[in-house]
């Protein structure tokens, strides 16, 4: 039943949509952050990740997974705290690969964002769906 629930085409698709956006948030406030203070890309990260993830957030909450999930305010708020914890994991892998590939590497921390933001990825679809909206149980 999770592994059919994971499979919808529209809602992958909604859910690339949707995470292209959020990369785009995360990345223009990461180079902002870093350019415009004296912190570095990985601390960076860290600010750039839940303005990302609040954009996110709101974008599937309204469309991707606006079938799923009780109404009201508290119901919105557990969501919005399980989707934060939930996505730590793809947080977790993405920063991990910006780390290694800014100071092994040498990659330019965009890059290595974007890098890390696509392994990221597959962790945050799986966890999100089956976790956060639950699909597996409509």
């Amino acid at each position: 039943m999770r592994v059919r629930a994971l499979c919808s085409t529209t809602r992958f698709g909604q859910f690339v949509g949707v995470g292209a956006v959020g990369a785009a948030v995360d990345n223009v406030v990461l180079v902002l952050v870093v350019e415009a203070t004296v912190l570095g890309p990985v601390i960076a990260k860290v600010l750039s990740w839940e303005l990302g993830i609040a954009v996110i957030f709101a974008i599937n909450e309204r469309w991707t997974f606006a079938d799923y999930g009780k109404s009201g305010l508290r119901p919105l708020g557990k969501r919005f705290l399980r989707s934060n914890v939930v996505r730590l994991g793809g947080f977790l892998v993405t920063l991990a690969v910006l780390a290694v590939l800014v100071r092994r590497f040498a990659v330019w921390y965009v890059l290595a964002n974007v890098v890390g933001i696509g392994v990221g990825f597959f962790v945050n679809y799986t966890c999100e769906s089956l976790y956060t909206w639950q699909v597996h149980q409509k």
